[in-house]
C-alpha cells in the first residue's frame, strides 16, 4: 500500500472526520479514496450510536429538565469520540461554529443539544431549509431576542445576526453587502416568530420551547429588502437571501476555511480576498448548481485538487484535539464515566462546546493557540500518548516492535508515520533524533527489550505531540 494513499486517506478523516488509527486507515484505503467519501456522505449506512444505552449510562447527558450545559456536552463528546458517522458530526460541528447559540444565554443545556441534532439532521440537505429550520429554532430566537421583537417595537438582533453572520457576511470584495435598511426590513419580516409560553419549571423541571408564529403580532406591511419590494415574511427573506451572489460566497469560504485551510478572520472578509479565489469559485459554482443541497457540494469539495492538496493547512480546533487524540488511543470506547473530563479538557484549550464567546463564534486558526491554551494541548495530548496501556497505544508499540530493528532516524520516522502521519521539518525531525542519541540500534522484539522499547516509543510520540507540526491537522 502506497505510502501517499495512506497519508491521503489520513488527512480526508481528519479533515471530514476526528482521525483514525493505522488499522482504520488501512482498511479504508483497501476500499478506495472514492468509495470512503461516498460513504462519509451517506451516513445513513452506517448505525447510528445508541441512545438507549447513553441515556442509561450516562443519564445527566439526556436530562431534558435541566438548565445545565456540561452534561449534554459530554453527551457530544461521546457521540464524536464513537461515532461511525463521522462527517455528520463534524458536519454538526461546523454549523454550531456559525449559527451560533450558547447555553450562557439561553441556560438551557438540552435545548441547545436538540439545535445540534437538528444540524446532524440536515447535515447534507438545503442549506435554504437550515436557515428557516434555525431561524425557527427556539435556542436561536431566545439567544437574540426574536421573542422579544414586536411589530410595534422591532429587535433587529436576529435580523442583523442573520445577514452578517449566518448568510450573506457584511461584504465582499470591498463591497458592502447590506444596508442598515435591509437590517431593519429583515427583522420586520420575522416579527411574530416567538417562543410558546411554557409551563412553569417546578416542581417537574423545564420543559422543551416550542416555536410559535403569532400572526397578530407580525408586521405584514410592505418591506424593501435587498432591493426587492412586497409584504415579505421570514420566508420569504430567506428566499431572496438565497439569491443573492453574496450568499453563495459566504458560505463557501466557510466551507474552505473549515475543511480545507485557515482564512482571516470572518470580520475582514468583506476587504480580504480569499485565499485561493479558484477553490472559492468552485464551491460558490457547487452551491449554485445544486441549488444548495449540501450532500453534492460537500462531493465536490472532498474531490478537489484544492482539498487534497491542503494537509496540515489547518490548526486543529480543541475539539479535534481532544477527539481526535482519543480515537488515535482508542479509550472510551465503551461508555464509562470521564468523558465529562473531555469536555473540560476542550474548554480549557478555548473551545467551549455549546458556549461559544459570542455570535460570531470562535476566531480560529493561529488564534486557537495562546502561551495558556499551547500548554494545555500539548499536557492533555502527551497524557494519552505516553500510556502504554491504552490500545491504541499498545498498537503502535507493536507494530513497530514487528519490525525489527532501527536506526535512530528510522525510529523517529516510523513513530511520525504512526501517529499521524505527520510531516515533520527536517530541523524538528533531527531535534528527535537528537533526543533518541547515539544508539546503533533499536528493537522492541525480544523479551530484554520489549519494555525499554515501549517506553521510547511512548516518549517519542509524546515529543512528537509537542511539536508545532502536530497541532496542523
Amino acid at each position: 500500500m502506497a505510502d501517499n494513499d495512506i497519508a491521503l486517506m489520513a488527512h480526508l478523516m481528519r479533515r471530514a472526520g476526528f482521525g483514525a488509527t493505522r488499522d482504520q486507515l488501512e482498511a479504508y484505503c483497501a476500499k478506495g479514496y472514492d468509495a470512503m467519501v461516498q460513504e462519509l456522505l451517506h451516513p445513513e449506512v452506517q448505525p447510528d450510536i445508541e441512545y438507549d444505552l447513553m441515556c442509561r449510562y450516562l443519564p445527566e447527558s439526556y436530562m431534558g429538565n435541566t438548565g445545565l450545559n456540561d452534561p449534554n456536552t459530554q453527551g457530544w463528546f461521546h457521540r464524536m469520540v464513537n461515532t461511525k458517522r463521522p462527517l455528520e458530526e463534524k458536519i454538526a460541528l461546523f454549523w454550531h461554529s456559525i449559527l451560533c447559540t450558547g447555553c450562557s444565554k439561553v441556560d438551557h443545556g438540552y435545548q441547545v443539544e436538540l439545535q445540534i441534532d437538528m444540524f446532524r439532521r440536515l447535515a447534507f440537505g438545503n442549506f435554504k431549509t437550515l436557515l428557516l429550520e434555525v431561524s425557527k429554532d427556539p435556542a436561536m430566537i431566545y439567544f437574540l431576542d426574536n421573542c422579544e421583537s414586536h411589530k410595534d417595537a422591532v429587535n433587529e438582533n436576529y435580523g442583523r445576526e442573520l445577514l452578517e453572520l449566518f448568510s450573506v457576511g457584511q461584504g465582499m470584495d470591498g463591497q458592502p453587502n447590506y444596508t442598515e435598511d435591509d437590517v431593519k426590513a429583515c427583522a420586520r419580516a420575522f416579527t411574530g416568530w416567538t417562543i410558546a409560553n411554557n409551563p412553569p419549571s417546578y416542581p417537574y423541571g423545564r420543559s422543551v420551547y416550542e416555536f410559535r408564529y403569532d400572526p397578530t403580532d407580525h408586521d405584514d406591511s410592505d418591506k424593501t429588502f435587498l432591493g426587492e419590494t412586497g409584504p415579505w415574511t421570514g420566508e420569504d427573506v430567506i428566499d431572496i437571501i438565497v439569491r443573492q451572489p453574496s450568499c453563495a460566497r459566504f458560505i463557501a469560504r466557510h466551507l474552505y476555511n473549515f475543511f480545507v485551510a485557515d482564512e482571516v478572520p470572518v470580520p475582514s472578509w468583506q476587504i480580504t480576498p480569499p485565499k485561493d479565489p479558484e477553490a472559492i469559485k468552485t464551491l460558490e459554482k457547487a452551491l449554485i448548481d445544486n441549488e444548495y443541497e449540501m450532500r453534492p457540494v460537500f462531493e465536490v469539495l472532498f474531490n478537489s485538487d484544492f482539498f487534497k492538496n491542503s494537509r496540515y493547512a489547518k490548526i486543529k480546533s480543541p475539539a479535534e484535539v481532544v477527539v481526535g487524540t482519543i480515537r488515535l488511543v482508542e479509550d472510551f470506547t465503551e461508555i464509562k464515566p470521564g468523558t465529562l473530563g473531555l469536555m473540560r479538557q476542550s474548554r480549557y484549550m478555548g473551545q467551549d462546546l455549546h458556549n461559544p464567546p459570542s455570535v460570531e463564534g470562535w476566531h480560529t486558526g493561529k488564534e486557537w493557540i495562546d502561551s495558556g491554551t499551547l500548554i494545555e494541548r500539548i499536557n492533555f495530548v502527551a497524557d494519552q500518548v505516553g500510556n502504554t496501556d491504552l490500545p491504541g497505544i499498545r498498537a503502535i508499540i507493536d507494530r513497530l516492535a514487528a519490525m525489527g530493528s532501527f536506526t535512530p532516524e528510522q525510529f523517529v520516522d516510523g513513530c511520525l508515520d504512526l501517529i499521524g502521519p505527520v510531516q515533520a521539518t527536517e530541523k524538528t525531525k533531527n531535534q528527535l533524533v537528537s533526543y533518541v542519541g547515539e544508539v546503533e540500534n533499536l528493537r522492541g522484539d525480544t523479551e530484554d527489550t520489549k519494555t525499554e522499547f515501549s517506553n521510547k516509543v511512548a516518549q517519542m510520540l509524546q515529543l512528537i505531540s509537542s511539536t508545532a507540526e502536530y497541532q496542523f491537522g
